[in-house]
């Protein structure tokens, strides 16, 4: 699978960057590519150097403004360099075939719900998974949970995405949901 990570490039404790490690590990022992912002600091070089180091082939997507910081990468690794964020965001999920959201600021915010609105408006059915790591998604998770139960997600929110705990949870849902078990 290639999975989507989004995730913050900033530098982090060790209860982000110890799951994000431990998913990154699973990811590249289970052949799977890891799609993400092309970042070379913080929590995104974690997760790349967990795939690189197991096995893991690397997709980057950076975006011009930020090519500085970008990882090197040579075959059979990727690197495109994207003109704006927009075009950043559409190239990622064109990669992907599963998105998983880690920790991560605004940036990582913003790129989670454009891929919940597009789940929930039908326009993909790729598997979207939350790892909530150290309970940071709690408050999020409440307020989907508001929205399902007042109205506003025409889907249930078990369709649309999955809340994991843990990174193991996390790759299951994925390979169960697209039939690699």
């Amino acid at each position: 699978m290639n999975i989507c990570v989004f995730l913050s490039a900033a530098d982090l404790d060790d209860r982000y960057t110890r799951p994000a490690r431990e998913f990154a590990e699973l990811l590249g022992k289970g052949g799977h590519a890891l799609v993400w912002g092309g970042s070379e600091s913080g929590l995104m070089k974690v997760v790349a150097d967990g795939v690189a180091e197991t096995g893991g082939r690397l997709v980057g997507v950076s975006v011009d403004f930020l090519a500085a910081k970008a990882r090197a990468v040579t075959a059979p690794d990727e690197m495109v360099v994207a003109a704006d964020l927009a075009e950043r965001k559409r190239l990622l999920l064109e990669k992907a075939d599963a998105v998983v959201v880690m920790v991560g600021g605004t940036g990582t915010l913003d790129e989670a719900t454009e891929i919940l609105e597009l789940k929930k408006h039908g326009k993909t059915d790729k598997p979207i998974v939350l790892l909530n790591s150290a309970g940071f998604y709690d408050g999020l998770k409440e307020q989907f949970r508001r929205m399902e139960d007042e109205g506003f997600l025409p889907i249930p929110l078990t369709d649309l995405v999955f809340f994991a705990e843990e990174p193991v949870g996390a790759l299951a849902y994925l390979e169960e949901s697209l039939g690699q078990q």
